[in-house]
């Protein structure tokens, strides 16, 4: 990465550099926010969670296992302290809070799924009150009011819907994103001192050998032969809702800065409703569309305090 190319710089980027960041951020938003919908097309082959993501992973990680090798070999070797931080960021952020999710999402609608996702950041800004002490604004509590409403509502909407498992599938989720918002507090310090490409990398190496390893001990071999449709759509969750995602984020962060990238992503729980109910035939309901209006008004209103 050109160091000239830091997040968030002073100088303000030509009208077609802007641009081009912002496409990226947005198609990497939309694709990663695609998982879900990929996510349900898989279980209706009548495989688990643990398959899932085990094949998610096959597909995906000899590309970071690539990337790995190569910033072992170009940069300094890391320390033991970091090696086993690394391995625990990787093991809750990209195994715990993906395996979760994929739980969740056999008893929730995907738009239910990423609204709840995207109160991450929310959680990392309780997670600073309480760790860290830090002092919150009145206009943050209030752009967190406006968030957990639009959940709710939501999610009141879903259970009237008649499904038993809205609870369940929505306290997994709920645990998908605390563990990923625990990960973006240990990872705060190391970005800047090894990468964020080179930690990037690391951790889902890490994330692919435990999902790996899990469905290995919990489900036998015989599971790997499925249909052809099976790997198909896990070829397309492993490469085109994972690796691409992953990279073009960066490539977007670089581009146009990470708060400019991070507000781009909102795209992602609009574009999810809108391919559930596309894709998988989920209705999209006022109500729905309300709690989602609430929950990005939330988010943007914290994306101005950062």
């Amino acid at each position: 990465m050109k160091p000239s190319a830091t997040a968030d710089a002073a100088a303000p980027l030509p009208r077609a550099a802007l641009l081009a960041g912002l496409s990226i951020a947005i198609g990497g938003a939309i694709l990663f926010s695609t998982k879900a919908v990929v996510a349900k097309l898989l279980y209706r082959y009548h495989i688990d969670a643990v398959t899932l993501i085990a094949f998610r992973m096959l597909f995906s990680f000899p590309v970071f296992a690539a990337v790995a090798l190569w910033k072992m070999r170009t940069q300094p070797p890391l320390d033991s302290r970091d090696r086993w931080r690394i391995a625990g960021l990787g093991l809750l952020g990209y195994y715990l809070s993906s395996y979760l999710d994929f739980l969740g999402l056999q008893h929730i609608s995907v738009g239910l799924e990423r609204l709840i996702l995207f109160l991450t950041p929310t959680f990392v800004l309780l997670a600073n009150v309480a760790i860290f002490k830090r002092r919150v604004k009145p206009m943050e509590w209030a752009a967190l009011g406006l968030a957990y409403c639009g959940i709710v509502l939501v999610f009141v909407h879903d259970l009237a819907g008649g499904s038993g498992s809205t609870i369940l599938g929505s306290l997994l989720v709920l645990g998908s994103a605390v563990a990923y918002a625990l990960y973006l507090l240990g990872t705060g310090e190391m970005v800047r001192r090894i990468g964020s490409l080179r930690l990037v990398a690391y951790a889902m190496c890490v994330s692919s050998v435990a999902c790996i390893a899990q469905f290995f001990l919990l489900r036998p071999a015989s599971m790997l032969v499925q249909s052809p449709e099976v790997y198909w759509l896990s070829l397309v969750n492993g490469v085109f809702c994972t690796i691409f995602p992953v990279f073009m984020t960066m490539a977007a962060v670089q581009r146009i800065g990470a708060a400019t990238a991070s507000q781009a992503g909102m795209i992602g729980p609009v574009s999810t409703l809108f391919l559930g109910a596309l894709i998988l035939g989920e209705p999209v309901t006022s109500v729905q569309l309300a709690g989602t209006g609430l929950v990005l008004v939330g988010i943007y209103l914290l994306s101005l305090k950062k």
